[in-house]
């Protein structure tokens, strides 16, 4: 009740009869509170719901179940809370509780009564859009990725991981990040090797292997193809003072087997 008493004039009922009787002007609510709904208290319950038909029944709870409040919403009790009370559902109830008021007072009399539009929060298993639904099925996956981008990562083991299929991984995948996962793989080993290129003097084929790369060879064209130069030309854009190092070319036949192997990124 102090609760409400700053707002209404609130009266706890002496005995369990019809509360209002004893005064003079029937209550605008009749709220009742359970810390452990037993038999005895929700059997009250409908009593007074039947000796008043009229007024509405506001439930308080503590004890909160799936099956308590379907049995509230069958016995026609005009509002279900679970305490503790917060700030935001008080609120909430309040201007709930003015309009129904206001609506009893000005309709007396009139036929057909205004529909009262009434807004209750909704839960938070409800709240999420489809589309933070999806974000969410991904973020484990997606912090995964960040920890592991360098390392050799297995989609089909990710997508059993969400309890998915690789079909469905992969497109629901590009659906919330723009980009396929060996494209979004790859982008972050770009990232990573462009950060070393800035700000470290190691040489371009131990940034290559530090950033998952297992060929050079693949790791230089893959860098002009994403970035548009090669690896060395980026590290003189960002150091134009610094003198480059020229790294030793591979040879002829070690170049071209290097060529022939797969990027380091399993599907």
């Amino acid at each position: 009740m102090g609760h409400f008493r700053a707002s209404y004039d609130c009266r706890l009922a002496k005995t369990s009869s019809l509360p209002g009787r004893e005064y003079k002007q029937q209550p605008d609510m009749i709220c009742m509170h359970f810390d452990r709904p037993d038999a005895l208290g929700l059997n009250l319950l409908l009593e007074v719901k039947r000796s008043a038909p009229s007024i509405p029944i506001t439930m308080f709870t503590v004890q909160h179940s799936e099956e308590l409040a379907i049995w509230a919403m069958r016995s026609r009790v005009w509002e279900y809370i679970v305490l503790p009370l917060s700030a935001t559902e008080k609120s909430r109830y309040l201007h709930s509780l003015n309009q129904l008021c206001e609506l009893r007072r000005n309709t007396h009399g009139q036929q057909h009564k205004p529909l009262l539009e009434r807004h209750p929060s909704l839960p938070d298993s409800i709240r999420l859009t489809a589309e933070h639904q999806k974000h969410q099925a991904l973020n484990k996956v997606l912090d995964y990725i960040e920890q592991h981008f360098r390392d050799s990562i297995d989609q089909k083991e990710l997508a059993q991981h969400c309890g998915m299929t690789p079909f469905r991984f992969s497109r629901l995948f590009k659906e919330v990040n723009g980009v396929g996962f060996m494209e979004y793989i790859l982008d972050k080993r770009m990232d990573f090797a462009k950060e070393l290129l800035n700000n470290s003097q190691m040489p371009i084929t131990s940034i290559g292997y530090e950033a998952g790369f297992k060929d050079p060879s693949y790791f230089a064209r893959a860098f002009k193809q994403c970035v548009g130069c090669t690896p060395s030309d980026y590290r003189q854009a960002c150091h134009p003072t610094v003198p480059v190092i020229a790294e030793p070319e591979l040879e002829a036949t070690t170049a071209a087997a290097l060529d022939s192997l797969k990027p380091g990124i399993r599907a």
